[in-house]
């Protein structure tokens, strides 16, 4: 490896050293000061370079590939507001614990402070949700250079890899000349490891449980009739949560972005069931074991808040995900270690079925069937109606990208238990923001089919994200739920004010097929219910933009109606 400056030095270690940890996606908007890193990742044979013209979009790219692939991508600015516009992003990595390289390049330290062009406080820029932050200062031309940049990196890549996975910020100054020019070159040796090995790999083994967590779980499940998996966002191997459910004849109640809302103890209607008090299975549980982050049902939310149940929490990295404030205990550890090891402690003593189990079920199949036949009823198009259709006609092997506020919420109230269907969302701080670039990073690195379920104000919010289509190729149904406006709020208390409209509903207008045409994409107007197979049947390749209009108003009355289905007689 050689360079012709020491600003080319540095950016082809870098990338260099990135791709040996494993990085094999980078993100980058256009711009001067980070050329050197531009230039070097365009010519390292290792990594695919989306470029993208707006850095927000690139960032949320970056994060899509890097939720649905479990390694980071890189995201790369040049200096000033430009690295400012990753932080929305930066958050949903650090709070949704997705790994991810952000790498903003600087002026020198002589040029800060002074006014100079382009020029901000990029030091720890991000604030406390990066893994690890660290300033590469100017390089220099020096013996040891090579080594303290890839030691640097390969720290970098840890961080964001090791549990609990995360964002990390590299900020990296850079004198001129930007672009190689004619002259002496570089004198110092930058190869690395041999046979393309990282400088220093640093292993994350995971968390078994201790003995004693095991004996001490297992002996209170087993003495639990009344008890409940609880499994909301997270991103784990649902089959032993699954097998333990089994094992101590306990329902779950899993969130569509667990991907845990299948085996035989799945009940998907309990965000239903939970809001109809006449329902048996809203009786307290005497345990709850909680995996990951429920957040999408207020019912759930009081249900399992009530300071008389015991609550567990198993959680890789500890975190406190209590905002209710009545947890009882939180076991540190991987969550499928436990329960693997919670269910073979729990073999001899199996429970075929319950008493509490069988009241679920019961509870289920009614739901289910009052829910369907409710739905079914509609004359037209429903919200409620697309979500639980959707994931239901999801090919198996596809991933779902799933928006905040209420598509998502749909899936969680609606959605049918399935196998063979991975689910996503930026669950983290639960933003709209980046969603399109999110989704479109999850049609990149998903093997499979991809497919997105948004609202029109999560399309709206990042439309620029769509500019990546002029430049590669993705493929992807992008359903849109058009109810001209911010349908959620129409939920709330805020729409009996007659500032509703302008404040909350925020009507726009904007028709989406000139939208799809001035992006070049195929656009499909659903007018039917039954509508949503045949568009998705379409195999064409590129985004296939799926229109699905709605009124906030009747959308309200829809989801009060359904809830009404389960205490009606025939419910």
């Amino acid at each position: 490896m050689n360079a012709a400056t020491p600003s080319q030095a540095l950016a082809r270690v870098l990338v260099d050293e990135l791709v040996r940890g494993g990085m094999r996606d980078a993100c980058l908007s256009p711009g001067s000061r980070s050329a050197p890193v531009a230039m070097a990742l365009e010519e390292n044979t290792g990594i695919r370079v989306h470029v993208v013209h707006d850095e927000r979009s690139a960032s949320f790219l970056a994060l899509g590939i890097g939720k649905t692939s479990r390694r980071p991508a890189g995201v790369l600015s040049t200096s000033g507001t430009a690295a400012a516009n990753f932080h929305p992003a930066v958050l949903e990595a650090h709070h949704a614990r997705v790994p991810l390289i952000v790498l903003t390049a600087d002026r020198p330290p002589e040029l800060r402070h002074t006014a100079a062009n382009q020029t901000i406080d990029q030091t720890k820029l991000y604030g406390d949700a990066v893994r690890w932050f660290v300033e590469i200062g100017p390089p220099e031309d020096r013996a040891g250079a090579a080594a303290y940049w890839r030691s640097t990196v390969a720290r970098a890549y840890g961080a964001a890899t090791c549990s609990p996975a995360g964002p990390v910020h590299l900020n990296i100054s850079f004198r001129d000349p930007l672009v190689p020019v004619d002259g002496p070159g570089w004198d110092q040796p930058l190869e690395g490891r041999p046979e393309g090995a990282p400088w220093c790999r640093i292993e994350d083994p995971a968390h078994a449980p201790s003995k004693q967590v095991v004996e001490e779980l297992g002996a209170r499940i087993e003495a639990t009739e009344r008890g409940v998996l609880v499994v909301g966002d997270c991103d784990i191997e649902p089959g032993p949560v699954l097998d333990l459910a089994e094992a101590a004849a306990w329902p779950v109640l899993a969130e569509p972005t667990s991907n845990a809302r299948c085996g035989e103890n799945a009940i998907s209607t309990f965000d239903a069931l939970l809001r109809n008090d006449t329902v048996p299975a809203g009786h307290r549980p005497d345990v709850v074991l909680q995996i990951g982050k429920p957040g999408l049902s207020r019912a759930l939310s009081a249900w399992i808040g009530d300071r008389s149940v015991e609550r567990i929490l198993i959680d890789q990295g500890g975190a406190w995900l209590d905002p209710e404030r009545n947890l009882s205990r939180i076991i540190t550890g991987d969550p499928a270690l436990t329960c693997r090891a919670v269910t073979d402690r729990l073999a001899s003593s199996r429970k075929q079925t319950s008493e509490w189990l069988t009241r679920w079920h019961d509870a289920e199949r009614r739901a289910r069937a009052a829910l369907d036949g409710y739905l079914d009823s509609l004359e037209r198009p429903s919200e409620a109606r697309v979500a639980r259709d959707l994931a239901a006609l999801a090919p198996a092997g596809a991933a779902l990208v799933a928006a905040s506020s209420m598509p998502v919420r749909d899936l969680n109230s609606f959605m049918a238990p399935r196998s063979g269907l991975r689910i996503l969302g930026n669950r983290g701080v639960s933003g709209i923001d980046g969603f399109v670039s999110t989704a479109l990073g999850v049609a990149l690195a998903h093997p499979g089919p991809a497919l997105a379920l948004t609202g029109d104000l999560s399309l709206l919010h990042d439309q620029n994200g769509l500019l990546l289509l002029s430049s590669e190729d993705v493929s992807l149904k992008l359903v849109v739920v058009n109810n001209d406006g911010g349908g959620i709020f129409s939920f709330l208390p805020h729409a009996r004010f007659s500032s509703f409209e302008r404040l909350f509903g925020t009507p726009h207008g904007i028709d989406f097929s000139r939208l799809a045409a001035q992006y070049g994409l195929s656009h499909t107007l659903i007018e039917e219910p039954e509508g949503l197979a045949a568009a998705l049947s379409d195999e064409a390749e590129g985004v296939h933009m799926i229109e699905v209009r709605t009124d906030r108003a009747d959308n309200v009355a829809v989801h009060e109606n359904a809830w009404r289905a389960l205490s009606s007689p025939s419910g």
